[in-house]
């Protein structure tokens, strides 16, 4: 049986237990950096998740209020996924995240000029990613991509 009390009042504790598998992280993930927010969307990433686990990551990323579903605009049959403000509030953690993975993946397709650009500005790229996001955007894919406009910004 499957435990659901907290383990602890311990913050590092709570945290990982909202988001402490990898799964969760990396669905977050998809939606800051590559602008996914749907089931399939999710399903067709590079680590393929399984059906089951997607399904059981969601709705407890749902109940642990980090993401919200929504009806598409477009397609009624579709649902669409997006961060709260509690879920954006862990994209300090990603960029943490990716520079540590960047440090010390030497595979890594990771962008070292990114990784610079959030180190020397970090605050106003947590911002403006915070803000991209909630008009429907993400860090790299679509239109309102934070990484095309940083290219065309000065972040001072």
């Amino acid at each position: 049986m499957k435990r659901t009390d907290k383990k602890s009042n311990c913050a590092i504790n709570f945290s990982l237990e909202a988001v402490g598998d990898p799964w969760s992280l990396l669905i977050i993930r998809d939606i800051v950096y590559f602008g996914k927010n749907t089931y399939g969307e999710f399903l067709a990433s590079d680590e393929r998740i399984g059906t089951n686990v997607l399904a059981q990551r969601l709705i407890a990323l749902e109940e642990k209020k980090i993401i919200t579903k929504v009806t598409s605009k477009f397609d009624r049959r579709k649902e669409i996924y997006q961060l709260t403000n509690k879920g954006l509030d862990l994209v300090p953690i990603l960029l943490d995240l990716a520079e540590w993975g960047t440090k010390h993946d030497p595979k890594t397709e990771a962008s070292l000029e990114w990784i610079k650009a959030v180190r020397a500005n970090r605050a106003t790229i947590i911002s403006r990613i915070r803000n991209v996001l909630k008009n429907g955007g993400s860090v790299l894919k679509n239109y309102n991509s934070i990484v095309l406009k940083a290219k065309n910004t000065n972040f001072r």
